[in-house]
């Protein structure tokens, strides 16, 4: 148990039953009425951002939560399997757990949260950046340029479509963004 003055960025706790991370929190203090703390808290199930405000001093049940690498060993009907580099135990997640899993190729390595108390995986996060070749790019026509910023699709090696500047070329290899999906620059 903690209470709300135990509050900070990251703590993990139960709200409704369900894990939540501590993403920001004020402590307020009114010059009329007890003082309270408003707290914006992201669900570790679903990955909502819920707005709650505690009243000082309220007690929170604390959640504990492990980070495990994994490596993406392949996908098939079943989903997406996943092997931890230490002990070699195999999971496999259905595809709605995963976000921009397009953007992941076999051997990429990954991070998934754990509930502690069960053991059940809350989410799967990709690396902040990848690195992809380019399989396929129309080539960039001259006019196309009127804008500043104009862009055109690609497609990566795993299949993803992402939109690039016009001066990437098919073999190309880029970095991208996974949080956003956005072109970052191209890798020598």
């Amino acid at each position: 148990m903690a209470t709300t003055a135990d509050f900070r960025n990251g703590l993990c706790i139960e709200y409704n039953g369900k894990p939540c991370s501590i993403v920001w929190f004020q402590h307020v203090k009114p010059g009329k009425g007890g003082a309270f703390v408003k707290v914006k808290m992201r669900n570790l199930e679903n990955g909502r951002i819920l707005e709650n405000t505690f009243n000082a001093g309220e007690r929170v049940e604390l959640v504990r939560i492990e980070r495990h690498p994994y490596q993406f060993l392949y996908k098939d009907e079943s989903g997406y399997h996943f092997m931890h580099n230490e002990t070699f135990e195999q999971i496999d997640l259905p595809d709605d757990m995963l976000d921009n899993a397009d953007l992941m190729k076999e051997g990429q390595y990954v991070e998934m949260m754990f509930h502690a108390d069960d053991e059940r995986v809350l989410s799967c996060e990709l690396p902040p950046f990848v690195e992809l070749e380019v399989t396929y790019s129309e080539p960039a026509v001259k006019g196309d340029t009127s804008s500043t910023n104009a862009q055109k699709y690609i497609t990566v090696e795993t299949g993803a479509e992402i939109m690039v500047p016009l001066f990437v070329n098919q073999g190309d290899r880029i970095k991208i963004d996974t949080r956003n999906r956005e072109y970052v620059e191209r890798v020598k």
